[in-house]
């Protein structure tokens, strides 16, 4: 848009100067002033004169209205009024025969009818130029007549406007567009300097223009889905894009199928992301394109993955019987659903994959609570899929009493606190009693007792359950204080025994050694005197 300013109501500058021009007789032609600096529109007063004394005609010549406002015998005084642009009126005089003339210079003075900065692109991507625009009509002397492009308050260049005043004009200055000018304001304004006339600096600037730039990454939007959405399931779709700007008025959404799902997109700093749940059934085609779609300024990017829908239900495991007795048969079944194919049962030695395999076994202890596994497989766009299926087998069977289970004999010290551990094995879990053959006293099983020397004896440990019974004896042996004191009697002299002999050794072997360095002194002595005796050579 276009800023206009009322124009203020200035000064005229004069220049008074005196042209002479010599004529016959000496007849002199002038023209006061020589030189005038006014506002476009404004008026000014002209004086011809003529220092001719003959038949004189005197007059002005110009383009503009004139009106002669007084007169004597060798002058006149004219009004220009309306000057819309610089001219040179010219005065002049026939003295007799002879033409002489005079001229003046008039310079006009305007402002700008309008300035203003073009319309700035919607959107300008970060990194590109940027075009300034900045159209100017009227306004004179050109000469004085300046645009500056404006960031804000920050000048980005002055340019004379140069040109006739009657063209209009267009400045332009290119800038880097970045991310600090998304929603800074440009302007333009024009700088008329007219201080060489003496008058002021007067400035007009135009209707401030907002810019909005963009910056987009080189990637796509990524999709962070599973290309197969498996029927009765509910799936995550997410797509997101980092690295843009300004994130807070990028727009992201999917697209399932050309339906857009409900979803909830988020914008942070410099990314977006679009998350939907949906509902995967029975309804929906084999096949549907996901688009993901991020529009920013007057760019799209996006997104496409094609998925596939699938149904499959994981295999159907039987067992005969759940719970049976042992030595019962039970039969294990593995079916798989339509499409699908039984790859694996566990029992059964690996083959081809079949809709169907079972086998037969006769159950045994050993088989209470085996886990049987059974494993379908379906291709779904070049895929195998695997779903499965697993029981456990509950076999019933009688007690099981062994050594491990049991120990059959136990020695234990009159005083001390010892535990019976004797445990039973069996499904269901039997009871057990352990019982003194001798009287029946029982042997409390897994209770800490307080040893005695009359609980000494046999007993028989019987395990019961619905499925069965057994038995087995134990054997405890209690060691009481006479049998300890017999022990130390023996132990004693024994000890006696061991300590004499090591003292007998111990004096030999000293005695032996003290008779060595008896004999190795004696031996020295009689060197010496030897030596003593010898003649000298």
């Amino acid at each position: 848009m276009a800023s206009t300013r009322a124009k203020p109501t200035l000064p005229l500058l004069l220049a008074l100067v005196t042209v002479v021009i010599p004529g016959p007789g000496d007849a002199q032609v002038s023209i006061h002033p020589r030189e005038a600096f006014l506002p476009q529109g404004g008026s000014v007063q002209v004086n011809c004169s003529s220092s001719c004394k003959e038949d004189l005609s005197l007059g002005l010549e110009t383009q503009w209205l004139k009106d002669e406002l007084e007169s004597g015998p060798n002058w006149k005084l004219f009004e220009l009024s309306e000057i819309g642009e610089d001219s040179s009126p010219l005065c002049f005089e026939n003295c007799g025969t002879v033409q002489s003339s005079a001229s003046a210079t008039i310079t006009v003075y305007s402002f700008p009818e309008s300035v203003e900065l073009r319309p700035l692109p919607a959107w300008q991507q970060v990194g590109k130029d940027l075009t300034l625009r900045c159209h100017v009509d009227g306004g004179a002397p050109r000469t004085q007549l300046s645009a500056v492009l404006l960031r804000g308050e920050e000048i980005l260049s002055r340019q004379p406007v140069g040109g006739h005043p009657k063209d209009p004009k267009e400045i332009t200055f290119t800038v880097l567009a970045s991310r600090g000018d998304h929603g800074a304001n440009f302007s333009c304004r024009t700088e008329l300097d007219l201080r060489p006339q003496g008058l002021a600096l007067f400035s007009n600037v135009s209707e401030a223009r907002s810019l909005r730039t963009f910056d987009l990454p080189a990637t796509i939007p990524k999709l962070d889905t599973p290309d197969l959405l498996e029927v009765g399931t509910q799936q995550k779709l997410f797509c997101s894009l980092e690295g843009l700007f300004p994130a807070s008025e990028a727009r992201i959404y999917l697209e399932l199928g050309g339906q857009m799902p409900t979803q909830e997109s988020t914008n942070s700093s410099d990314s977006v992301s679009a998350t939907a749940l949906v509902e995967v059934t029975e309804e929906f085609d084999r096949t549907l394109p996901l688009r993901c779609v991020l529009e920013l300024a007057d760019q799209i990017l996006e997104t496409q993955r094609t998925l596939t829908v699938y149904n499959f239900s994981a295999p159907v495991l039987t067992l005969s019987q759940l719970e049976v007795s042992e030595g019962s048969q039970v039969t294990v079944k593995c079916e798989a659903h339509s499409g699908s194919k039984v790859v694996l049962l566990s029992g059964v030695e690996p083959r081809p994959p079949t809709p169907q395999v079972q086998f037969t076994l006769n159950a045994s202890s050993e088989d209470h609570k085996r886990s049987f596994f059974c494993s379908a497989a379906l291709e779904v766009a070049g895929k195998f899929l695997f779903k499965n299926q697993t029981l456990e087998l509950h076999v019933l069977y009688g007690p099981r009493l062994d050594e491990t289970d049991c120990l059959g004999n136990w020695t234990w010290q009159e005083g001390s606190q010892q535990t019976l551990k004797c445990q039973a094995w069996g499904n269901p879990s039997p009871k057990m009693t352990c019982r003194r053959k001798a009287d029946g006293a029982l042997l409390p099983i897994g209770v800490v007792k307080s040893v005695k020397q009359e609980m000494n004896g046999t007993y028989v440990c019987h395990a019961f359950s619905s499925h069965g019974n057994v038995t087995r004896n134990v054997y405890l042996t209690v060691l009481y204080h006479s049998q300890n004191n017999w022990t130390i009697i023996i132990l004693v002299p024994v000890l006696l025994v061991i300590v004499g002999l090591v003292m007998a050794a111990s004096y030999v072997y000293n005695r032996q050694r003290k008779i060595r360095i008896y004999k190795l002194q004696k031996a020295q002595e009689e060197a010496i005197k030897l030596k003593g005796q010898a003649p000298p050579p």
